[in-house]
């Protein structure tokens, strides 16, 4: 009967544990509580930036003359599409935003604005158009209407960087001239910050497009956002055609 009485203590110990949360358990045994994507991001993406011209100046800072692909790895289906581009057709067909999707929004100049959603979700606003663009963690692709933004899967990569593929667009332009991208188009993003020697922060976004059809092959572009202080200068604007 005494060494039934002296196991009691240790038999409640052992069913204690067993019935503990796994997070409880973890934390015993040193490990951290499971993590949202915001509290396990690798770096800081959040704040206001504006984007600092450093390639293809004349294709980002005015609209280029139509037959103008400089770069761009048309295909002969693409270049038919922005031979007949016509900005003022867009524009009374309500299609203004075609500049303005996913796979060029990050090349217009001006600022973003970036903050958490929620613990799931990065939320990145445009000046230029006025967009908004959702970075969904952990979640699998819906099977919603076609927007401008299409769905935009994340994750935080090994390297510290953060990688979006995006797909579900609406046929729309990588340049104001009329240089197309389809329905099929995926775009795959790089998002990387840096600070350089006189204590800059930047963003560092490498975009690659990938197109069957209007493109003979990826698309590749390196995009850098210059961290700001704060709104100051915040103007967000309606998107345009011309």
């Amino acid at each position: 009967m005494k060494s039934s009485i002296n196991l009691l203590p240790t038999v409640l110990a052992v069913s204690f544990l067993l019935a503990a949360p796994v997070s409880t358990q973890a934390q015993r045994r040193g490990q951290p509580p499971s993590q949202t994507p915001r509290t396990s991001a690798p770096i800081d993406l959040t704040g206001y930036w504006v984007s600092v011209i450093t390639e293809d100046w004349r294709y980002r800072m005015i609209t280029p003359g139509k037959g103008d692909y400089g770069a761009v790895p048309i295909s002969p289906a693409g270049r038919k599409i922005a031979d007949s581009w016509d900005p003022v057709k867009d524009e009374s067909a309500g299609e203004q935003c075609k500049t303005y999707g996913a796979a060029a929004i990050m090349r217009r100049p001006g600022r973003l604005h970036i903050v958490w959603d929620n613990d799931t979700t990065l939320r990145v606003d445009t000046e230029e158009g006025t967009q908004t663009r959702l970075l969904r963690f952990g979640q699998s692709v819906q099977n919603t209407s076609r927007t401008w933004q299409g769905y935009s899967a994340a994750q935080w990569q090994l390297q510290g960087n953060l990688k979006v593929v995006t797909t579900q667009l609406l046929p729309g332009y990588l340049r104001k001239n009329g240089v197309p991208y389809g329905e099929s188009a995926v775009v795959t993003e790089y998002f990387e910050r840096v600070t350089l020697p006189n204590k800059d922060e930047l963003i560092v976004l490498t975009s690659i497009v990938e197109d069957p059809v209007y493109l003979t092959r990826p698309f590749v572009t390196s995009s850098h956002f210059k961290k700001l202080p704060g709104a100051e200068g915040w103007k967000p604007t309606p998107c345009s055609s011309k």
